[in-house]
């Protein structure tokens, strides 16, 4: 006889909805039409935005596994790909062009050094996620392009 599980706690108002109802209307109001590049400003917001969605993700798959390993490995696959979107979106704020219109060298891009304040706040917040992203994910893991979806 299975054990049963026990109940979820009350949980506060879920303010995910919320959440992507916020980003869809920033989008909605603040993307322009036209041809234009991503500023660092909101290269800044979305990393920051990701790097907290992947806490949540975190979360979830940490307490999700014990209890049941094939939604765990989909969450897994979840959290994994989404730090691989942060990497990406890091590496993004780093090519795109500086407020005063300088555009990064391709070997600036290239040599990752820190750029220094307030570019260096989106440096030191992806070193501490990934602090926390090398204890729960190899190397490899972080550099497999398999997904994981035909395993289940």
């Amino acid at each position: 006889m299975p054990t049963p599980q026990p109940s979820m706690p009350d949980l506060a108002p879920d303010f995910v909805p919320f959440a992507t109802a916020a980003i869809d209307f920033h989008r909605t109001i603040n993307i322009p039409a036209g041809r234009v590049a991503a500023s660092r400003t909101e290269l800044d917001s979305l990393h920051g935005h990701l790097i907290s969605l992947h806490g949540l993700l975190d979360s979830h798959t940490t307490r999700t596994t014990v209890v049941d390993q094939a939604e765990g490995d989909h969450l897994r696959a979840v959290r994994t790909r989404l730090w691989q979107a942060t990497e990406h979106l890091h590496a993004a704020y780093h090519a795109a062009p500086h407020p005063d219109g300088r555009v990064p060298t391709r070997e600036a891009c290239r040599a990752g050094l820190p750029e220094g304040a307030p570019e260096l706040s989106v440096c030191q917040r992806h070193l501490a996620a990934s602090v926390r992203v090398r204890r729960t994910t190899t190397p490899a893991d972080l550099h497999d392009p398999f997904t994981g979806l035909i395993r289940h």
